[in-house]
């Protein structure tokens, strides 16, 4: 099953060329790339397949069939930070004295312990850097804990990551970005090494 991107305002923006061909077939994706690679703009338009939703400026083709799915969860561990939205957890005494109280590594752990195992069997889950705020051990937790959505619950998992912990694993497919011509990406020679950049 290929996601065949034929015209994307952003993509075209940032230089890519059309169409762009997703490979969907594997459970556990991750798309790599370095920051406005265009990352999030393609899990967002992975989502927008999904549920077949019209975008302006967006045109996209199933080949191969269409992944079925009960249902598709997008999650992004920068906006939907349970800790900043602690009204939604109202009348959960206990829910919100663990919010308040734990780290935001913790509150990512509890998310998948907790929350993603509940999802309907078969669900398409879309992680936007959910890496964020976890050490490297409790990233490879988590990477378990992906496979075992996988393995348990038929779950598909598309992931967009700066983790090596992720991308690294034997049993993840990864789609670089990086290997698209892009201009939005910025040069190499940023100052690594000797004098700061910084003014």
């Amino acid at each position: 099953m290929f996601l065949k991107i034929l015209a994307h305002p952003v993509f075209v923006s940032l230089n890519y060329h059309m169409p762009m061909v997703v490979d969907l077939r594997n459970p556990l994706i991750m798309l790599q790339g370095e920051n406005g690679s265009g990352k999030s703009t393609l899990l967002h338009s992975i989502l927008y397949a999904l549920r077949g939703d019209s975008v302006d400026g967006y045109v996209y083709r199933w080949e191969g069939g269409k992944p079925q799915t009960r249902e598709v969860f997008l999650f992004d561990a920068e906006r939907h930070n349970p800790r900043t939205q602690l009204e939604l957890f109202e009348g959960q005494p206990e829910m919100l004295e663990f919010l308040q109280m734990a780290s935001h590594g913790q509150v990512m752990l509890a998310m998948f312990s907790q929350n993603f195992p509940s999802l309907p069997e078969g669900t398409i889950l879309l992680l936007d850097e959910p890496e964020m705020a976890l050490s490297p051990s409790n990233q490879r937790r988590v990477l378990k804990m992906m496979k075992e959505l996988v393995e348990q619950k038929g779950f598909r998992i598309v992931a967009a990551t700066h983790s090596p912990v992720f991308v690294e694993d034997a049993e993840t497919y990864v789609i670089n970005l990086d290997r698209h011509l892009n201009r939005n990406v910025p040069s190499t020679d940023l100052g690594l090494e000797g004098r700061s950049t910084l003014q």
